[in-house]
């Protein structure tokens, strides 16, 4: 079964917008017991999400940790630029995949569900309406949500 699909677009612009929407979306997966993989072909942004989920909110508790490649990854939050965790989830429901990348992974199939994050500017909506061109030559109908 394919995943479903959802691409939030934020009429601010910069990197800083997106990443607290995905922060945001991250949440409310992990508060439905779903587990998280935060994928970002740019290993330069996983400290920088990485830092924002500890403060993008007041209270906000996400736990993560970052993937090392070949050890398992207990934390309901994975982040990586790399591999999937080792044991992870292998095709359960409720995993969620959060892109960050510039491309759709070539794992995204593995998931429940796909986020994918767009702010105001134009650089990045052509890179999205490039990952949604592909999505639905997978025969697969994204979402969209303005917030």
């Amino acid at each position: 079964m394919s995943p479903r699909v959802d691409f939030y677009l934020s009429e601010d612009a910069g990197d800083g917008a997106r990443l607290r929407l995905a922060c945001r979306v991250t949440e409310k997966a992990y508060l439905a017991r779903q587990r998280v993989v935060i994928y970002s072909d740019d290993g330069a942004l996983l400290p920088k999400i990485d830092e924002l989920l500890w403060t993008f909110g007041d209270g906000s508790f996400v736990p993560h940790d970052t993937v090392v490649s070949g050890k398992p990854c207990e934390a309901p939050v994975a982040l990586t630029s790399g591999p999937l965790p080792e044991g992870y989830f292998v095709g359960s429901e409720g995993t969620v995949l959060i892109n960050l990348s510039g491309s759709v992974p070539p794992f995204f199939e593995k998931f429940a569900r796909v986020a994918e994050f767009l702010d105001a500017r134009p650089e990045v909506r052509a890179a999205g309406r490039d990952r949604f061109k592909v999505y639905r030559g997978k025969s697969i109908e994204p979402q969209t949500h303005n917030v």
